[in-house]
C-alpha cells in the first residue's frame, strides 16, 4: 500500500481549497463519487456540509464508513448509490 500523502485542489461547495490525504483515500474517494454518480467536488462538498473537524480527517473517516460498511461495489454486489451511515455524513450513530 502506498501512503505516500498527495496534496490535490479541489473545489468545495464553490471555494477553491487544497486537500492533503494519502493517495489510497484519494483512489477510494474516486470510487465512492462515481459509484454514486457525483464528481470529487461534489463529494467532497457533501462531507464538508457534514463534518465538524478538519476536512481531510473527515474525508478519511467516511471513506472508512464506506469500508467498514462492505460498500464499495464488487462485480455482482448491489448498487451503493446512498451515503453510508457515519459521523462524517451528519448522522447519528446513537
Amino acid at each position: 500500500m502506498q501512503s505516500a500523502v498527495k496534496k490535490r485542489s479541489v473545489v468545495v461547495s464553490g471555494h477553491r481549497t487544497s486537500i492533503s490525504l494519502e493517495r489510497i483515500f484519494w483512489d477510494c474517494l474516486r470510487d465512492i463519487a462515481a459509484q454514486r454518480g457525483l464528481t470529487i467536488n461534489q463529494l467532497v462538498s457533501e462531507i464538508d456540509a457534514g463534518r465538524s473537524g478538519n476536512l481531510s480527517s473527515a474525508i478519511r473517516v467516511y471513506v472508512l464508513g464506506w469500508a467498514m460498511e462492505g460498500r464499495f461495489l464488487r462485480a455482482g454486489a448491489p448498487d451503493a448509490a446512498h451515503p453510508p451511515q457515519t459521523a462524517a455524513s451528519g448522522q447519528d450513530l446513537t
